[in-house]
């Protein structure tokens, strides 16, 4: 059976970030294997990503493998990548996510007309967009990810102040990996759409795959409007202290 493209662009990634050599296995599968080196999760930690129906998941260490694999062992796909699941069958400290993993190609990108509202580009360093996120707040701001991006940002104004602004972070395998940011008393007017839509289109024009990472529903609506399809999910787990590897 023949692979969807962006499924397949998006499961290349995914590889490519485990840091070991490793493919998403038939579905209904999770293969699971070492990878102390994995991008697919903060250092030491075990990351899961499901896409497609199968899934791939890195750990530290032989040792952790095996754990994890036998915790896991008999999940459905689904619940590899489920917070509450997984914290079932294996004892966590920490967990990060699930956030649902979303992609569009060139032909399913639905752009947004900006309306009445103008859209600027600013350098990814600028200082107004610090600004913006100081504003927002620490969580809102770790969530966007504004400080990571790579392509310029596109920003709206209002009353002189940024208000919304959006950019991408280059990734691996031609990713364009998207961030997002709204002050909070500008949302609920379809500003994430317009700004998303501009970086989503420069991105497609630079050749590359545009990436949405979302955990909170509102960031998942912005995206199947810009014509996003939801793949999968992403699940980065940090183990009970007894169960880590020693250094």
């Amino acid at each position: 059976m023949s692979i969807d493209p962006l499924l397949a662009r998006a499961r290349q990634l995914w590889e490519h970030l485990a840091g070991v050599p490793v493919s998403f296995p038939s579905p209904g599968g999770a293969d699971v294997v070492v990878s102390p080196e994995s991008g697919m999760c903060p250092p030491g930690w075990v990351g899961a990503v499901a896409l497609g129906g199968s899934a791939i998941v890195t750990a530290p260490s032989d040792s952790a493998v095996r754990i994890v694999r036998d915790a896991l062992r008999g999940l459905p796909v689904q619940a590899v990548v489920d917070a509450a699941s997984v914290r079932r069958v294996l004892p966590v400290s920490r967990v990060l996510g699930p956030a649902v993993l979303s992609y569009v190609s060139p032909e399913r990108f639905r752009p947004v007309h900006p309306g009445a509202s103008t859209v600027e580009q600013l350098p990814a360093g600028d200082r107004e967009l610090r600004v913006l996120e100081d504003a927002a707040g620490p969580e809102d701001a770790s969530e966007a990810g504004l400080d990571e991006i790579t392509s310029p940002a596109f920003v709206v104004r209002e009353r002189g102040q940024l208000v919304a602004a959006a950019g991408y972070r280059v990734w691996p395998c031609g990713t364009a990996h998207v961030s997002i940011l709204t002050a909070a008393q500008a949302r609920g007017r379809g500003l994430a759409r317009v700004t998303g839509s501009a970086t989503v289109a420069h991105a497609v024009a630079a050749g590359l795959l545009p990436q949405w990472r979302a955990r909170r529903p509102a960031s998942r609506r912005v995206a199947a409007a810009l014509g996003f399809a939801e793949l999968g999910a992403q699940l980065s787990i940090e183990m009970a202290p007894h169960l880590r590897p020693r250094p």
